[in-house]
C-alpha cells in the first residue's frame, strides 16, 4: 500500500481496495467464500452449543426447556458438519463453474 498514511481517513478504503486487487482468479474467490462459510458455520455452531448447554443446565428437570436444550444441541451438530463439509461443496461448485 504505497502512498497511504495510517492517519489519512481514506486508509480503511484504500486497504481494502489493495485487497479486493488481491483477488484474481476464480480460484481465490472460492477459496475465499469456503473460508467464509466454515467461518460462520463454525461461530453459529459454537453459539448453539452455548444455548443450548445453558438451557440443559437451566431446565431445572423440565422436560419442555430440556428437549429445547436438546434441539440446540442437534443444530450444532448440524452445523459442524456443515462446516467440516464446506470444502467439498465448494469444490463441487467449482467443478461445475468450471474453475
Amino acid at each position: 500500500m504505497a502512498g497511504v498514511s495510517p492517519d489519512d481517513p481514506a486508509a480503511p478504503v484504500a486497504i481494502l481496495a489493495d485487497q479486493l486487487r488481491a483477488v484474481a482468479t476464480l480460484p481465490q474467490v472460492m477459496n475465499n467464500v469456503r473460508d467464509w462459510i466454515i467461518g460462520l458455520l463454525s461461530g453459529l455452531a459454537t453459539l448453539f452449543v452455548t444455548v443450548g448447554g445453558l438451557r440443559y443446565l437451566m431446565a431445572g428437570g423440565n422436560e419442555g426447556e430440556v428437549m429445547k436444550a436438546k434441539g440446540a444441541l442437534k443444530s450444532a451438530a448440524y452445523g459442524y458438519a456443515l462446516a467440516a463439509l464446506a470444502p467439498v461443496l465448494v469444490d463441487i461448485l467449482k467443478s461445475m463453474v468450471g474453475a
